[in-house]
Formats: structure tokens, C-alpha cells, sequence
């Protein structure tokens, strides 16, 4: 008679949310990763693109800085938005938690970040971006008005309010952070350099943090009709914004951001119909950190090798650039900048990504 022998298999245990950490759901990491891609694109347009003499004729310079303006009121306040969701587990954390490892860990990448693209940008004076020029330029961009990567200020900034605000009611909390977005957009608060951006986006960030289950449920809840509904109300707003001249009234640009947000929340669900796509973008807005602080030098060096060859092409040539060329560009920027963390990392410069001692800040917060 055979003998039948059975073996017995392990059950294998598949890797979960490490427990106190906000689970993270694939529609976060790909709008995150559609916001990274936002973020480069609009630089490469306004820094490199719009700066090359076109002699071609047809107006097509124009249209992208026209495609790129689209999504301002999109970009940062989904990007905080999430950052929000993503920190609503974090700020429950004792305060010395919360001290070292999100606010110090922000300072510290800024600072450092900070020193390197001065250094960088000193190179190329013709780039046209905000940069110190002397050290008490520095000491400003330092510590009252953020450079270009205040996202990394306004995350410090953020998650020292949102602690310190602990269990008070959130309208208590929300309602004046959205009347700083207002009077911050409509140009009633002095905002030199990037102060706006850190002055408007805090209700994004607070809303996140305390309506984190609210945006769960649209999130797991989206439909194809709800995501018609969004994206022409969104557009609708734009066009509404255009016409009438707008983007200066009170109240006026953060209730476009609140829409474009809820059209971004609904896109970015949606997203998981083409799983393909879904997890790329998903990959990459896990990663988010290296493309933000590298991007910029990265492109400036690249704005030096191209502003001269490109504009002194003809016509033909420039034809065939002409409407590709931002894409191209970005594509390029973001696996350059990539390549350029892996090879930091294979340095062991570990530290310029991470506050020493701890281990790496995730730039969603």
C-alpha cells in the first residue's frame, strides 16, 4: 500500500501596516505621485521651457504655461492634503516623538537641502529661480521666508501646529487656518518668496489631519459619475476664476483648491481601475523625497547645457521640439534625480535624506 505523506506548509504572513503607522493606501502614494510629477513639470515649464527663445511661429510656449497654471490650485493642496492624512496618526505621538522625528527631521533636511542648492544654483546665475546671494539671504531663506523647498519648511511648521493644537475642536482650528489661506491668496499679507504657498496650504495639511476618515470614505467610495462631476466642476471654477478675473478675491482661490482637491482625491481612487498605471505612479510617489530636493539643481544644470543649443535651432528643429520638449524634460529630470539619490546612497550619504540617527523621513509626512 502507498504511503500518502502529507507535509505540512507554514502559512506565510503577508506584511501589513506596522502597527501606530496610517496604513498606506495605493491612491495616496499614486496622487502622490501624479503631485511629484505636477511639481517637476511646472518648474521645467516656468524655469526652462518659457526661458527658450521659440521662433517657430504657433503659440505652443504659451499654451503650456497656460496647461501648467491649470493645476496650481491642485498640485500643493492635494499634495498637503495627503501629507495630512498621513500625519494624522503621527501627531498622536508623545511631543518629543513628534519633536525629533517629523519636525527636527524636516528642519533638518531643509537646512542641509538648502545649502546645497545655493552652492548648486550659484553656478547658474542666469537660472531663474529664488536663491541667497549673501549670507544674510540665507539666514532669511532660513528662517522666515522658505526657499523653493518650503514644502519641507511648511511640513516642520505643520506638524508643530497640528501638536500643539492637540484634542481643540477642529473648527476651532480649521476656520483660521482657511481664513489665512484666504487673506494669504487674495493679497492682503505681505508674502515675499514662498511665504504664500506656506501660508495657504496649512488648512490642507489641518484638514487631512482631522477629516482623515471623511477623505477615506470618498476615496473608497469614488465613482466614474462623481469623478465627471468633480473634473467639471473643477474646470468649471477655472473658467469661472478666468472670466471674471478672480484669483484675488477673498475666499476665491482656496474654494478652487478645495474643489480641485476633491476632484484629485476622486482621479487618484479611480486610478485603481488600471492597476498598471496605479502602481507606477504609486511606486513613485513613495519616493517623492529625493525627486523634491534633487529636482532643482538637477534642472538649473540641465537649463545651462540646453537654453543656448535649443533657442539657436531652426524653425524644423524647434517644430519637432516644441510641444514634447517639457515632457521630455521632466522624464529626464526625474530619473536623473533618482540616479543621483541611488548614487548618494551607494556613498553612504544616507544622512542627506534622514536626520542622522533615525531613519528616513517620508516627505507625505
Amino acid at each position: 500500500m502507498t504511503r500518502v505523506r502529507f507535509r505540512h506548509r507554514r502559512r506565510r504572513t503577508l506584511p501589513g501596516p506596522t502597527p501606530g503607522r496610517p496604513h498606506r493606501a495605493e491612491w495616496a502614494d499614486a496622487a502622490k505621485g501624479v503631485c511629484i510629477i505636477l511639481v517637476v513639470l511646472w518648474h521645467v515649464v516656468v524655469k526652462d521651457y518659457l526661458q527658450i527663445d521659440w521662433h517657430i511661429g504657433v503659440p505652443v510656449p504659451g499654451l503650456w504655461g497656460t496647461v501648467g497654471e491649470q493645476f496650481l490650485p491642485l498640485r500643493m493642496p492635494l499634495f498637503f492634503t495627503i501629507s495630512g492624512v498621513f500625519a494624522a496618526n503621527a501627531v498622536q505621538r508623545p511631543w518629543r516623538v513628534v519633536a525629533r522625528s517629523r519636525i527636527a527631521g524636516f528642519l533638518y533636511l531643509y537646512a542641509v537641502w538648502l545649502l546645497i542648492h545655493t552652492a548648486v544654483l550659484a553656478t547658474a546665475p542666469n537660472f531663474p529661480t529664488d536663491r541667497a546671494t549673501s549670507l544674510l539671504g540665507l539666514l532669511e531663506q532660513l528662517t522666515i521666508t522658505p526657499s523653493n523647498l518650503w514644502y519641507l519648511y511648511a511640513l516642520a511648521l505643520y506638524f508643530t501646529v497640528a501638536k500643539a493644537a492637540g484634542r481643540a475642536p477642529r473648527l476651532l482650528v480649521l476656520v483660521p487656518a482657511g481664513a489665512l489661506s484666504a487673506v494669504a491668496a487674495a493679497g492682503l499679507l505681505d508674502t515675499p518668496g514662498n511665504r504664500a504657498g506656506l501660508y495657504q496650504n496649512l488648512v490642507f495639511f489641518l484638514a487631512g489631519r482631522y477629516l482623515r476618515p471623511q477623505v477615506e470614505w470618498w476615496t473608497a467610495t469614488a465613482t466614474r459619475r462623481r469623478l465627471v462631476l468633480t473634473s467639471g466642476a473643477y474646470a468649471l471654477a477655472l473658467a469661472a476664476m478666468a472670466v471674471a478675473g478672480a484669483q484675488r478675491w477673498f475666499g476665491v482661490w482656496p474654494l478652487v483648491s478645495v474643489v480641485a482637491v476633491a476632484f484629485g482625491l476622486t482621479a487618484a481612487a479611480r486610478l485603481r481601475r488600471w492597476p498598471a498605471l496605479s502602481h507606477r505612479l504609486a511606486t513613485l510617489g513613495r519616493i517623492t523625497l529625493p525627486i523634491y530636493v534633487i529636482h532643482m539643481p538637477v534642472l538649473a544644470v540641465l537649463h545651462r547645457m540646453l537654453l543656448g543649443p535649443v533657442s539657436g535651432l531652426d524653425p524644423v528643429g524647434q517644430g519637432l521640439l516644441v510641444l514634447g520638449y517639457p515632457v521630455l524634460l521632466t522624464a529626464v529630470v526625474i530619473c536623473v534625480s533618482l540616479a543621483v539619490q541611488r548614487g548618494l546612497l551607494a556613498v553612504h550619504a544616507r544622512w542627506l535624506f534622514a536626520l542622522p540617527g533615525h531613519r528616513r523621513v517620508e516627505t507625505a509626512g
